[in-house]
């Protein structure tokens, strides 16, 4: 593995990479690109990238992180089912801390509430097999690229006839979000760095009417530093040149028309609805709800939900951090209030968060 990552880190291609760059991006102009993947902002600041290309391009990171986007809403109604006896939370790690008005589910499980930790969906049928008595939730938060094991594990415990799994949905999609950004206006995005994850499931297709329709160049990227900067480039050559189109520097991952049998799953069961997206708002048919057909996998549909009134944390603006609109150290509660040990908004959380990314490689000195 470290043989095949080297050649993505290799420092002589990465020099020529960042001349390239700085031939064709005179400093006559701001450059601003923008990535939609958690796992990109995460590499961003790891490899200290934004520190490498010249000072007039701009990596803004978009809200490519599904917790960091997942609504308090959500986060509370998790809490409230929590709190019940009859039920049996099942989560990814990464949602444990993330702060609802009041409390988190890492604060719920450490007063004996039943909450259980997996790291795939599949884990979720054992779950269910071993506590019959217990309606089992799993709490199905993610983008396209978490969405289709979701619901091939709910299709193997209709097979397996266990009743007791449920789901309490928060699946978001990706390009609604983006198209979202560009109706607004606010963050002035000159090109996309497409997300490598999302983009594996849904293909590279995917974004062309964002080139077609907004006249936005957009280019999906592995992770690497080398993937990275060589989008980067991939971008401003299309900027210099006019052109707006979408390529593909991720072959090795991407194909222009996805994964077919993952879309497929998802248009079987699921349908687009508007979506609450934490910190920015409602997105016109950016989530996937269930199809009335499998709304039996809702616990929503067999359980009175009665969460606490909603309390927004003051002085966080992860909204705008998720938007492009500022940077972590833009918020005066970070690094200072608000640390990874206690959040205050959820971009400090997950691992790919734009705040825990900042906090985590941030100066020594600091």
């Amino acid at each position: 593995m470290q043989n095949f990552l080297a050649k993505f880190r290799d420092k002589r291609l990465t020099q020529t990479l960042l001349e390239n760059i700085r031939r064709i991006a005179p400093s006559d102009r701001t450059y601003r690109l923008m990535e939609v993947c958690g796992t990109h902002t995460m590499a961003i600041y790891r490899f200290g990238l934004r520190q490498l290309l010249p000072g007039n391009i701009e990596l803004l990171s978009g809200p490519g992180c599904p917790v960091c986007v997942t609504d308090l809403s959500y986060i509370d109604k998790a809490i409230a089912l929590a709190r019940r006896d009859d039920v049996l939370l099942v989560t990814f790690g990464d949602l444990m801390k993330v702060p609802g008005s009041t409390s988190s589910l890492l604060k719920e499980k450490a007063q004996g509430r039943r909450i259980k930790i997996v790291y795939s969906p599949l884990e979720s049928l054992a779950v269910a097999r071993d506590n019959p008595s217990k309606k089992v939730v799993f709490l199905a938060v993610g983008f396209e690229t978490t969405i289709p094991a979701v619901l091939a594990s709910m299709e193997q415990a209709d097979a397996d006839g266990l009743e007791n799994l449920f789901l309490l949905t928060a699946h978001k999609l990706v390009t609604p979000a983006m198209k979202f950004l560009l109706q607004d206006g606010a963050a002035r995005i000159d090109g996309f760095i497409c997300p490598g994850h999302v983009s594996a499931i849904i293909g590279s297709k995917a974004y062309e009417f964002l080139a077609d329709d907004y006249h936005i160049p957009c280019v999906v990227a592995g992770f690497e530093p080398i993937d990275i900067l060589q989008a980067v480039l991939m971008l401003l050559t299309q900027l210099r040149e006019g052109r707006c189109q979408v390529q593909n520097q991720y072959q090795r991952a991407v194909r222009p028309q996805g994964n077919t049998k993952a879309l497929a799953l998802i248009g079987k069961h699921c349908q687009a609805i508007d979506d609450h997206w934490r910190g920015i708002g409602t997105i016109p048919a950016s989530g996937l709800g269930l199809r009335d057909e499998f709304s039996r996998w809702d616990i929503s549909s067999v359980l009175d939900i009665n969460p606490e009134p909603l309390r927004e944390k003051p002085g966080c603006i992860c909204g705008q951090i998720l938007q492009g609109l500022a940077r972590p150290r833009d918020c005066k509660l970070f690094a200072k209030v608000c640390t990874p040990e206690e959040p205050v908004g959820a971009c400090m959380v997950s691992g790919e968060g734009s705040c825990a990314a900042a906090y985590k490689h941030r100066p020594l000195e600091e």
